[in-house]
């Protein structure tokens, strides 16, 4: 009996270990390869052959010991056992091997399936009909240039009026007690001259600071083992407070005189080493700052700002959405709107590279976590396309390019819904090839040459759901973008990783952009006021 329940747990512990697909983890969505899968099948079936030698020869022994008259009593009462342990595992092995098929062929099917609905099997870039470069001029000279004319006076404006309202802001602020905002910087499309699509948002982040003794403390994914595959791209934020050797003062190690005083830290800072974490921000019961701690604390202090200050200005004030800390509105009495995001901000030791609490305008996932922050490389990527402007042909049609594809993802976005695809990964796409191409490659007169490009890679990104972050593991990455260290010889982050995990997400997102394509020449000509024949018949010819 026991001999019996032990050959029968054998069988199931190697079927396990030999079979490992056929447990697979719950999320794990990512595709075999078929060598894979065919030496997988070929170990199973050598496995297979030798348990079932096995068994013939503990038949053939049996049938032996059968003949033997000493053993003939014990054999007539071991017999029906023995039998009944060895059909069991043959039944098991039945059933696993069924499984196994089924599980197979459910995979195959699903991915010819998934193989059956990519329209041209990456190909459809390559015939795909776009507007000749007469028509993609005209266009962008009567839409995209009247589209962005009056950018420079939104900006100026937006920047002027942020720089009160934060100056408020530290008025209103507690400097003893409160966090200490600085000087905000400038990033996004409206600063890069790409922007297109109405209302022209400016962005805006501010750098913010706890009060000393208190000191903040980055942890991104490179350098922190603890945060998840699933989190990649974002990093915990601890406050460190007076007595952690990250404060860095020589007074936290050393115990000072009576008649010895820090000239860093004043005895009111002193007094607020003892102060609640949650004072400070931080999320229940740790000593990581939670962004939706920081959000509501900065929406109040430019509420109570704004109160002082709004006497001085003729328009109004409001919050666009409360889902974004700094999602603003200013309202003229002409009906005028103009929108703008101060987002608050965290500096990455000494370096241009911050974490951001919120994105703007984006919903926040009911349940992510609090305490992440994600990495904004604005900034160095912001330098990246002023430097290399300066290699570029005069007049160069690189912005031009991703103005044209932000448009016809934005009106096509307009059509059939939100998908996974952002103006972001569009601009991290024109990133990359401006590395991979010649400067001279990007002379005005190549626009239509270089829009194609920037589709044809889009697509094969698509395609293979990956699309590296342009400054994070980018061994192509020139080095006067300064980027720290540990980012540029870190493993490359994939943009595109949702799309393995959300296989409807990634569908949606392909039929949005195969229909992006189709919908192209029709979208241009119908924004393009009037094409002069002369030029379409130059053109053609």
């Amino acid at each position: 009996m026991q001999a019996g329940i032990f050959n029968v747990c054998l069988v199931v512990i190697t079927a396990i270990v030999n079979q490992p697909f056929l447990f697979p983890r719950e999320n794990t969505t990512l595709t075999t390869t078929d060598e894979m899968i065919i030496q997988k099948m070929k170990e199973y079936e050598e496995n297979l052959k030798m348990e079932q030698l096995r068994l013939e020869q503990e038949l053939s022994r049996a049938e032996s010991e059968e003949t033997s008259p000493d053993n003939e009593a014990t054999d007539n009462k071991d017999d029906p056992r023995w039998d009944f342990w060895s059909a069991m595992s043959m039944v098991i092995f039945l059933m696993i091997e069924i499984g196994r098929q089924n599980f197979q062929n459910g995979n195959s099917q699903e991915h010819s399936r998934e193989e059956d609905d990519l329209p041209f099997l990456g190909n459809c870039c390559q015939g795909v009909s776009l507007p000749n470069k007469a028509v993609l001029t005209i266009f962008y000279d009567q839409y995209i240039r009247v589209a962005t004319h009056d950018a420079a006076r939104t900006r100026e404006f937006v920047e002027g009026f942020a720089d009160d309202l934060l100056e408020a802001l530290r008025s209103v602020c507690n400097r003893d007690a409160d966090m200490e905002v600085e000087d905000s910087m400038c990033i996004g499309s409206m600063y890069e001259n790409w922007r297109v699509n109405k209302p022209l948002i400016c962005d805006l982040i501010v750098p913010f600071a706890p009060p000393e003794p208190y000191q903040f403390k980055c942890q991104p994914w490179v350098t922190d083992n603890s945060i998840t595959l699933i989190k990649e791209g974002y990093g915990t934020i601890r406050v460190c407070g007076p007595h952690e050797e990250s404060a860095g003062c020589v007074c936290n190690k050393k115990k000072l005189g009576e008649d010895m005083l820090c000239l860093l830290h004043s005895l009111n800072s002193q007094k607020k080493v003892n102060g609640d974490m949650e004072d400070l921000l931080c999320s229940k019961n740790t000593n990581y700052l939670d962004t939706d701690q920081v959000m509501k604390w900065f929406q109040i202090s430019v509420t109570k700002a704004w109160n002082k200050i709004s006497r001085k200005y003729e328009f109004d004030l409001n919050f666009s959405h409360l889902g974004s800390p700094g999602a603003l509105r200013v309202k003229f009495k002409s009906g005028k709107v103009i929108s703008f995001n101060i987002t608050p901000v965290v500096q990455y030791e000494d370096s241009d590279l911050y974490f951001m609490s919120h994105f703007p305008s984006t919903p926040v996932s009911p349940d992510s976590s609090n305490i992440y922050w994600f990495g904004c490389f604005a900034v160095y990527e912001r330098r990246f396309l002023k430097d290399i402007a300066k290699h570029l042909p005069d007049n160069s049609c690189h912005l031009s390019c991703l103005q044209i594809m932000t448009f016809l993802h934005s009106k096509q976005h307009h059509l059939t819904g939100a998908s996974g695809l952002t103006n972001y990964h569009l601009k991290t796409v024109l990133l990359h090839l401006l590395l991979t191409r010649p400067f001279s490659d990007w002379n005005i007169m190549m626009l239509e040459e270089r829009l194609r490009d920037m589709l044809k890679s889009l697509e094969k990104c698509l395609l293979e759901k990956k699309l590296h972050h342009f400054m994070v593991g980018n061994p192509k990455l020139p080095q006067s973008v300064n980027l720290p260290e540990n980012f540029r010889l870190a493993k490359p982050l994939n943009l595109f990783r949702s799309f393995v995990l959300n296989r409807d997400l990634y569908q949606k997102t392909l039929d949005m952009f195969y229909e992006m394509l189709k919908n192209a020449t029709v979208l241009i000509n119908e924004y393009t006021l009037h094409i002069p024949a002369a030029h379409t018949n130059k053109a053609a010819q």
